[in-house]
């Protein structure tokens, strides 16, 4: 279907429905198969980010003088959609990996800085990962509490992260310090931290929910020496890095939420059609149809939400409000469209031997990380009241 006005097309380019088509392909063949026992055992989908790095979706938006395939945001937001069609986990590691690791370094880096750390992460040699939440600092990132001093030619930090996506296979941190408390969000700065810096320590994997393959770790850092090369930005920076990133991080987030949903909603279609009550399939019953009216709408809305906000930052113009109002509504329709997914299955939706119970606990997180959906309510009424 192609709807147009005032210049403006919905439907997508020849380009974004080969690129659509052929990681739909990937994620069917080399995703969706594991995506349950991955779930269970918690293994991180390292084989799979080898693979998604030899396609060049590890570094999407990375340009190609950097290692990065150089695609535009829609193509980004069409990739994380259709991985966490198949496995939410594998969609926000690839996320993570391409937004939270990559776009602070190519945004924000040195030559040197980009040189040395982009290639290897958009190839997915290398795994990346971001370290802004604390035990006392979530939705207030700028109260963060870990410290780096400097000393010579090192910071030395000390502290602890939470909740860090990827964190157990990463290679390289992204990682927000704060050089002067009495500065307050004007202190903090970034760093780019490796695994095997002394100091570096791994505390503990994250028993989750939700994306329980996403490797999600707690970290601590013990006078960790990070060399001032790997100061990202200038001392004090850091509020701003975090807040760019994390607008960027919002349309991934959302449309993770889109994919987890859609993958809900192609369960419970298909089982509906199957599914035989009273002597009928029960797609026949107003219910059920109401249910799948819900969610396709809800589904198609909120990607629309999604590709005009990436349509904005692809143009330079300002999409904060934009990414917040895609992500605030992406997720909070996932977690509604997997619990009518569920609730379409029956008792055997509450089972783990359909995809839909995964499904429904992946989604919950989108409502959370990059910002919870109160968070986002607040960007959004600061940009619509001029705050």
């Amino acid at each position: 279907m192609l709807v147009k006005g005032a210049g403006i097309s919905f439907d997508l380019s020849e380009d974004h429905l080969m690129i659509q088509d052929m990681v739909r392909k990937f994620a069917e063949k080399e995703v969706s198969p594991g995506a349950g026992e991955r779930d269970r055992s918690m293994e991180f989908p390292r084989d799979i980010c080898s693979k998604l790095g030899e396609l060049g979706l590890m570094g999407v938006n990375t340009p190609t003088e950097y290692g990065g395939a150089g695609m535009d945001s829609i193509s980004y937001a069409i990739i994380i959609e259709e991985l966490s069609r198949a496995c939410a986990s594998t969609g926000v590691v690839a996320a993570v990996q391409n937004t939270l690791a990559q776009l602070p370094l190519y945004r924000f880096g040195t030559e040197e800085l980009k040189r040395k750390y982009l290639p290897d992460l958009a190839a997915g040699k290398k795994i990346g990962a971001y370290c802004l939440t604390e035990p006392s600092s979530g939705s207030d990132a700028g109260s963060l509490q870990t410290m780096a001093q400097k000393n010579g030619d090192f910071y030395f930090l000390n502290g602890q992260k939470l909740f860090v996506t990827n964190g157990m296979a990463a290679d390289f941190f992204i990682v927000y310090a704060t050089i002067d408390k009495s500065k307050g969000n004007k202190g903090i700065s970034a760093f780019v931290v490796e695994r095997t810096f002394p100091g570096f320590k791994i505390v503990r994997k994250e028993e989750m929910l939700g994306v329980r393959a996403s490797g999600t770790a707690q970290i601590a850092f013990e006078n960790c020496r990070v060399p001032v090369s790997n100061l990202i930005g200038e001392e004090g920076d850091g509020f701003k890095i975090a807040l760019t990133t994390l607008d960027s991080g919002r349309i991934s987030i959302a449309s993770q939420a889109v994919g987890i949903a859609q993958g809900a909603y192609d369960a419970a279609l298909k089982y509906s059609k199957e599914r035989s009550q009273f002597g009928k399939t029960i797609s026949n019953f107003q219910f059920v149809q109401e249910m799948l009216v819900d969610m396709i709408t809800y589904i198609e809305a909120a990607r629309l939400l999604v590709y005009r906000s990436s349509y904005l930052k692809d143009k330079g113009v300002p999409f904060s409000k934009e990414a917040s109002m895609a992500k605030y509504f992406a997720s909070t329709m996932s977690e509604k469209a997997t619990s009518h997914a569920l609730q379409i299955h029956g008792g055997y939706g509450y089972t783990k031997d359909y995809p839909v119970e995964r499904f429904y606990r992946d989604a919950r997180v989108t409502e959370i990380y990059e910002g919870t959906t109160e968070v986002q309510k607040m960007v959004i009424a600061r940009n619509i009241l001029g705050g």
